[in-house]
């Protein structure tokens, strides 16, 4: 069996061992990077849908640098919306303040959900 590695973001650690998840497994060359959400350090909600997102972003960012990894690396994303009419003029904008994030020519899978609640 191949060896497993949990990554945990610089200060975020104590609330993943609280919650007894991480936030990204290593198994040789792969990284499963569990879902990110908006919250604050310290695990609570960020009320500002705006600034939730960007948080969401940023804390995937923080899983990736953990992990030695970057966004150009990820393959496949998969977002899950509460209420996708409403929120995805907010999403599209925060997904554009991140574009550059992803180099264009390296394509990746993208799944969009919805679920009533989360």
């Amino acid at each position: 069996m191949a060896k497993r590695d949990a990554i945990f973001p610089t200060g975020r650690q104590a609330l993943y061992e609280r919650n007894r998840y991480s936030a990204a497994i290593r198994s040789d060359d792969f990284l499963f990077v569990s879902g990110q959400v908006g919250s604050r350090e310290d695990g609570s909600p960020e009320p500002d849908f705006e600034k939730q997102v960007q948080l969401a972003f940023d804390n995937l960012a923080a899983v990736l640098k953990a992990a030695g990894c970057m966004f150009d690396d990820v393959v496949d994303v998969t977002t899950f919306h509460t209420d996708p009419s409403t929120q995805w003029n907010t999403i599209a904008a925060v997904r554009l303040m991140r574009r550059d994030s992803f180099t264009p020519s390296r394509m990746r899978r993208r799944s969009l959900g919805s679920a009533s609640k989360l």
